[in-house]
């Protein structure tokens, strides 16, 4: 797999997709990540990326003419399943577009800045918009990370035990049941005797259960849907 970013701060993102399970992820040649500064089709001496948006709204906006170029530079060399926009008002995160886009081959994810985008970008360019959340950051880049995150680990291989993330949270649609580790007790607080029994079917049928009073009591729309 290959996911592109285009950003007007590169450096936001070096550090989140450098360590840990995605790193680890580039270092086996699971994935390639790479990040693009949109200023390299700047304008001017300050590589202006941004104007004054029509209509007199305060704020910047990314202009059209970058991420076109941006685009068309990336499409030149490869063909890309999507071409993704991270904006407030996509269609927001869960494990199922996660899942799917971890089948991709080639992916764009595009960071917006300041007060947004020229919507001729979303109307002409992005194949889809994606939120991470009802909130507004200051820029795309922490979600195109965590989108980057949510996607890298599903891949085979990017875990050390692939079946782990089988057992995460939403991937049956229900939250996890609660984890434990040695020790058994610590300060008077124990681990389930069921855990300790040895019993696959007990622990199964327990852990079942707990799953789904956890969803029913912290996020009962799961159920519903």
């Amino acid at each position: 797999m290959r996911i592109d970013i285009i950003t007007v701060v590169p450096e936001l993102l070096e550090s989140p997709l450098s360590h840990s399970i995605v790193g680890r992820a580039v270092k086996k040649g699971l994935v390639e990540i790479h990040i693009h500064n949109l200023r390299k089709y700047g304008k001017g001496p300050r590589l202006q990326v941004d104007d004054y948006s029509y209509g007199g709204d305060a704020g910047m906006v990314i202009m059209l003419e970058p991420v076109f170029n941006m685009i068309q530079e990336l499409k030149a060399e490869r063909d890309y399943d999507e071409i993704i926009y991270m904006s407030p008002d996509g269609e927001v995160l869960n494990q199922g577009i996660a899942n799917e886009l971890s089948l991709k081959e080639n992916i764009i994810l595009l960071c917006g800045h300041y007060k947004g985008i020229d919507h001729r970008i979303r109307e002409h360019l992005i194949t889809r918009e994606i939120s991470c959340g009802d909130y507004v950051l200051s820029g795309g880049e922490l979600p195109a990370a965590i989108l980057a995150d949510s996607i890298i680990r599903l891949i085979p291989g990017a875990l050390s035990d692939e079946t782990s993330a089988l057992s995460d949270s939403f991937q049956d649609g229900l939250l996890s049941p609660p984890v434990y580790t040695r020790p058994a007790e610590f300060n008077g607080w124990t681990v389930p005797e069921v855990l300790l029994s040895g019993n696959p079917k007990l622990i199964r049928e327990w852990q079942d259960e707990q799953a789904i009073e956890r969803t029913k009591r912290l996020r009962p729309h799961l159920l519903k849907e």
